[in-house]
């Protein structure tokens, strides 16, 4: 447990206080309360019934951590009246025989980490007290129930002890009296299981269960602060870019009880549907029940209202039908509460015999489907502006929504139905562990991830996974709730799934499934399907298009796309972009019709063999970007000349080397020796991009020949402009790029001459090289505009190659040397440096020099937000991420 540490200096405050009238925390400053506490001062600060409480913040656990695990003494006169604060307001006395005080110790980040962290309930009971308890409650069930709740939890969070001993014991207790549910077992029943947790808690941590409650509660607080650090809370940092220096705070509360009986209860609930966005209250509720009993899927629980128990076909009894006064106040609440936070509300509440508790509220999770509609509704409705709309959601969170769905007319193997917890479909092999689901994930397999109920100790499994299958747990579950905020389908509460994880196999009836074998699930309906299932592009329209739209009007930043094919470039254009940043012909170079043409243009003896296999490749050159022009007519197309390593295009394998041969007239011994002279020890910087120009300028004539004939044909057909922007790979030197720009200028004047039609075209660079952005004063004087290439860039910079980054920058992320891996997001100090050095210095010698990014980071809501900083003119992003920039580039200009 946690060591007390004498402190002489000047002590900050650390503890606030709330409820009974009292707000401390000037109605929630979430960066010191964390999420939780913040709320719990704001609804009490409204008047809403919250059980009366106080919160550590979140620089106690910076403090915490910074001295070793010990608090300052002044924390204990500050907690010592905290509980004075409950005990004045409940009238009970912590640690009292007779009418003891019942405290939960939760913790609450900043922004909510659902399941991520710590939390114990019923904390105040020992062997005396729980009979103080059952006297003033009049319900000696209740009152050892509770005991064992809290043994149960105490020992797994705060003694370490595996929880599976507790629930081994609870099991062997319901059996021998033949009974099925918990809520079955009698007083004396539960009096005799508290006896067998008490003699684990002795077996398996050496000391007898704790019996002073002082001493329960810092434990707690202790664990709570400690579970920041555990390896679940960490993975899920790194998942949602929460930095590891924030701190949780812990809010210690009073105790109210949803398992008094049944006119007591506990449930989760939306203010609006988290999966559709639909203005609908939504939720699930338990009688006679603690709120883990809900969120950890141990029971499955009942509707909130009698809409959705209907839609469901569900036989128990909704929550507006159970309890229609309570309903109705809830139902007050949840109005009050969305109009006060002005977002959709994820609320814990309890019933304690009749008396409805607001335990939290928080902004809830939801799926992109979902956050596109209540931004839009929510800004029709006037309760947020449109700007405000476009903030509220996660450009990355659109991803969800631009993927495939299961096609409706697809033949499915339905063998299961269960909670349809997040929308989307997923085909993968069956796994039954996240462990190895991350190794399958690793090896490039596509897994379905199947548990009797997940807990946090599975995230990196779920993130792993295509889908999540759970056979119990409702539609607020950790398995629902985290999938939604992953974007993974889920199907949860599947109770009719038998599963042998031992054996890794499932049963549904007579039908079994085991590991590796292919399952689908459509999140959905519920359904659970044999084999793989076709798919359906998604229709981007509605909310989707309301909100691009709106966006559109205040981004400043154009967003283009990295394409080259056909069907790339359609999508593109369907997905909003503005041209081609990007267009790699190298791709083009590898098409099978091709490939033979490219292999002997390398193996030619002289220039005269390469112009005679590049006169080959020149009409099927034409003939892509013809395509490709025709596509993209009106909008810009940034087209990068040849730039990989010749060897590239070679064989490697003894096995191809005689194919190759017939293919291209070569001799076999001949093939391997040039094979052999193009190798390089480090090809990344080796010859490539423009040196491959300035050794056979023959190719780079040959492809801006192609680039031209096909500009001219398309725009003497359509009538459109065409814009050709043709970019010169790997410069270094102003000197590399004169010479190319020569080569390409020369073509143009050529084809212009021959077609008799002319045409504006820009030449420019990609600064993928340091030397380059320091000299971009020299570059931009040829230049007519810079593409940042931030993926050579960040290599060169960092002398990191990607490819081999893999194998270490894990680890370098979770020690902090950085903020997170510079090749998903830029590295802003130092890559970020460069770029911003080389756009000062290239507009000080050409003021209207063009600047793009064409990296990876272009997909990147925190790279855009960089590029909109620096002044760049565009991004160009994969065909799938320009919705996602497109929004961020909105959200940049508005100061997010």
């Amino acid at each position: 447990m946690a060591s007390v540490m004498p402190m002489t200096d000047q002590e900050t405050r650390y503890v606030y206080r709330f409820g009974g009238g009292v707000s401390d925390g000037g109605n929630g400053d979430r960066n010191l309360l964390g999420g939780k506490g913040a709320n719990l001062d704001g609804m009490a600060g409204i008047g809403l019934p919250v059980p009366p409480g106080f919160t550590i913040s979140t620089a106690m656990c910076t403090r915490y951590y910074d001295e070793g695990g010990a608090f300052p003494q002044s924390l204990l006169a500050e907690v010592a009246s905290g509980i004075a604060h409950i005990e004045g307001i409940t009238g009970k006395v912590f640690g009292d025989e007779a009418d003891p005080l019942l405290v939960s110790v939760r913790s609450g980040a900043r922004i909510s980490m659902p399941g991520m962290m710590d939390t114990v309930l019923n904390l105040g009971l020992n062997d005396k007290t729980v009979e103080g308890l059952a006297a003033t409650s009049g319900d000696a069930r209740f009152a050892w129930d509770s005991y064992r709740r809290f043994i149960q939890m105490y020992s797994d969070v705060v003694l370490e002890l595996d929880h599976g001993a507790f629930e081994e014991a609870l099991e062997i207790a319901k059996e021998d009296r033949g009974f099925t549910l918990d809520t079955e077992l009698s007083a004396d029943d539960l009096r005799g299981l508290v006896k067998s947790y008490k003699a684990l808690v002795e077996e398996e941590w050496g000391k007898p269960f704790p019996q002073d409650v002082h001493d329960q509660l810092w434990g707690a607080v202790g664990a709570v602060f400690g579970s920041w650090q555990a390896d679940r809370a960490k993975v899920y940092r790194r998942l949602n870019d929460i930095p590891g220096n924030w701190g949780t705070a812990v809010n210690v509360q009073a105790m109210v009880f949803g398992n008094m009986g049944e006119t007591s209860a506990t449930g989760v609930a939306f203010t609006r549907d988290p999966s559709t966005g639909e203005r609908a209250y939504y939720g699930e509720f338990l009688i006679n029940a603690q709120g883990e009993d809900v969120v950890a899927g141990i029971r499955t629980p009942q509707y909130l209202t009698l809409a959705a128990r209907e839609r469901a076909g569900a036989k128990a009894a909704s929550m507006e039908e159970a309890m229609p006064e309570t309903f109705a106040e809830l139902a007050r609440v949840f109005d009050l509460l969305e109009t006060h936070y002005r977002d959709m509300q994820d609320i814990e509440f309890t019933v304690q015999q009749g008396k409805l508790w607001m335990l939290q509220t928080r902004s809830g999770k939801r799926t992109a489907k979902a956050a596109l509609k209540i931004a839009v509704d929510m800004a029709n409705e006037g309760l947020i502006t449109r700007q405000e709309a476009i903030l509220r959601v996660d450009p990355a969170a659109l991803d969800q929504l631009l993927h495939p769905t299961l096609d409706p007319k697809a033949v499915r193997d339905v063998i299961a139905k269960g909670l349809p917890a997040s929308p989307g479909a997923a085909s993968g092999q069956v796994v039954f562990d996240a462990d190895t689901a991350e190794k399958r994930k690793a090896a490039g397999d596509d897994v379905i991830l199947v548990r009797v109920e997940t807990s946090p100790e599975d995230i990196h499994g779920m993130h792993a996974a295509k889908g999540i299958l759970t056979a119990r747990g409702g539609m607020t579950s950790h398995a629902a709730v985290v999938a939604r905020g992953m974007g993974r389908p889920c199907v949860s509460g599947v109770g009719t799934l038998a599963i042998d994880a031992k054996n890794k196999i499932f049963r549904v009836g007579t039908r079994e499934v085991r590991e590796g074998d292919i399952v689908t699930l459509d999140g959905s309906t519920g359904e659970v399907m044999i084999g793989a299932v076709d798919t359906v592009q998604p229709e981007l329209a509605g909310d989707f298009g309301v909100l691009m739209e709106w966006a559109d009007q205040v981004r400043r930043l154009k967003v283009r796309t990295n394409a080259e094919t056909p069907l790339d470039c359609r999508t593109a254009r369907q997905f909003g972009a503005e041209g081609i940043g990007l267009c790699r012909t190298e791709h083009m170079f590898f098409d099978a019709s091709r490939i033979t043409a490219v292999r002997q243009m390398i193996l030619a003896e002289d220039e005269a063999g390469r112009r005679l296999a590049l006169d080959k490749l020149l009409p099927e050159q034409r003939a892509d970007f013809t395509e490709i022009f025709a596509i993209m007519a009106g909008l810009p197309v940034t087209i990068r000349l040849l730039d990989p390593p010749l060897h590239e295009f070679l064989p490697h394998e003894e096995s191809e080397f005689a194919e190759v041969a017939a293919a291209t007239g070569i001799d076999v011994d001949k093939l391997k020796r040039r094979a052999a002279e193009l190798h390089e020890f480090n090809p990344m910087l080796g010859h490539r991009g423009c040196r491959l120009g300035v050794t056979y300028p023959e190719i780079y004539e040959m492809q801006a020949r192609a680039i031209f004939e096909a500009a001219v044909a398309v725009a003497n057909k359509t009538g459109e402009a065409v814009i050709p922007e043709v970019m010169v790979p790997l410069v270094a030197t102003k000197r590399e790029l004169d010479l190319m720009k020569a080569v390409i200028d020369a073509a143009a004047t050529a084809v212009f001459a021959e077609t008799g039609t002319t045409l504006e075209y820009l030449v420019g660079t990609m600064i993928e090289l340091p030397r380059a952005a320091l000299r971009a004063g020299d570059i931009a004087e040829s230049a007519e505009f810079f593409s940042f290439g931030t993926n050579d860039l960040t290599q060169t910079a960092l002398g990191v190659s990607r490819d081999d980054a893999a194998r270490f920058l894990g680890t370098y992320v979770e020690q902090g040397i950085y903020a997170k891996d510079p090749f998903v997001s830029l590295d802003v100090e130092g890559v970020g440096e460069l770029i911003e050095i080389a756009a000062e210095r290239g507009r000080k010698t050409r003021a209207a020099l063009k600047l793009g990014i064409c990296g990876e980071h272009g997909g990147d809501p925190a790279s855009i937000a960089f590029c909109e900083k620096t002044g760049l003119d565009y991004v160009s992003a994969s065909p799938y991420r320009v919705p996602i920039a497109r929004l961020a580039a909105a959200q940049a200009a508005l100061g997010k």
